[in-house]
């Protein structure tokens, strides 16, 4: 954080210099848009000791709604600015994006969780706010679970050989996910001894069909093509799961503003 800082002040701020050294200024921070708050920490951090958070991450806010609020030198809360909003607007958009996936299946048994398309370094940060959205994170990236995906088939020959050499390959603490594209694939996984099968760009009603064949043999996960208009239907197939990269790549960022008094 004080990194991206740095990269916006760089040599100077040239036009908040004019401010004198040490007059201080009240500010606050109000949004501009409905949507779930996620960044209060960060905002926090980088304004210092006199700021004050007025609401929780995971908060639903309104137009208006007061988040934060503070008080600093002139100069340097006009530096602040910027890259405070930039984390707060960001991981607020991806907080209200999750919340809108999980209240359209609410009421159903899945759960939805975010994928590894994630900004690159900020990777943690979109996860925490995906979990003040409502989400759940799937794997943090390639080290903490195995998910064996059509290229890995394909090195490896065919499913069964896949998760026979990775099996073999791990501790017995991990379980294994297989990435199936048609319904064919969902029994040779099964028979291999996969645990979490991922249905990837299957139609609801197919999803459906598979799951009431392979019930209590594997946990179900949906992914491809989930959108806010499709997920409802997904969900009803049954799945315990579903993904979706949407949550982190392309959330559109949630408005606030910094205003002085």
């Amino acid at each position: 954080m004080k990194s991206a800082l740095k990269e916006d002040i760089h040599s100077g701020d040239i036009t908040s210099s004019s401010i004198p050294t040490g007059r201080m200024v009240e500010w606050y921070i109000e949004a501009q848009a409905h949507g779930v708050v996620c960044g209060t920490g960060i905002v926090a951090f980088l304004f210092g000791i006199e700021t004050e958070s007025l609401v929780s991450d995971g908060t639903v806010v309104e137009p208006g709604t007061l988040i934060t609020k503070g008080r600093l030198e002139g100069n340097r809360a006009l530096q602040i600015e910027r890259t405070a909003l930039n984390y707060l607007m960001m991981l607020s958009g991806v907080s209200t994006l999750t919340y809108s996936f999980v209240d359209a299946v609410r009421g159903t048994q899945a759960k939805i969780v975010d994928t590894r398309k994630t900004v690159p370094l900020m990777r943690h940060l979109q996860k925490y706010a995906v979990r003040c959205g409502g989400g759940h994170n799937h794997r943090m990236g390639l080290y903490d679970a195995v998910m064996i995906k059509d290229n890995h088939i394909r090195a490896h020959g065919s499913i069964s050989e896949a998760v026979l050499a990775t099996r073999k390959s791990i501790s017995h603490l991990y379980k294994i996910e297989v990435e199936c594209d048609h319904p064919e694939q969902v029994g040779e996984a099964v028979s291999a001894g996969a645990d979490v099968i991922l249905l990837d760009n299957m139609h609801p009603s197919v999803m459906a069909e598979v799951v009431r064949t392979y019930t209590g043999k594997a946990v179900f996960e949906a992914s491809g093509g989930v959108s806010l208009a499709t997920v409802r239907a997904i969900a009803e197939s049954g799945v315990d799961v579903i993904s979706v990269g949407a949550l982190t790549h392309s959330a559109p960022s949630l408005s606030f503003h910094l205003e002085l008094r």
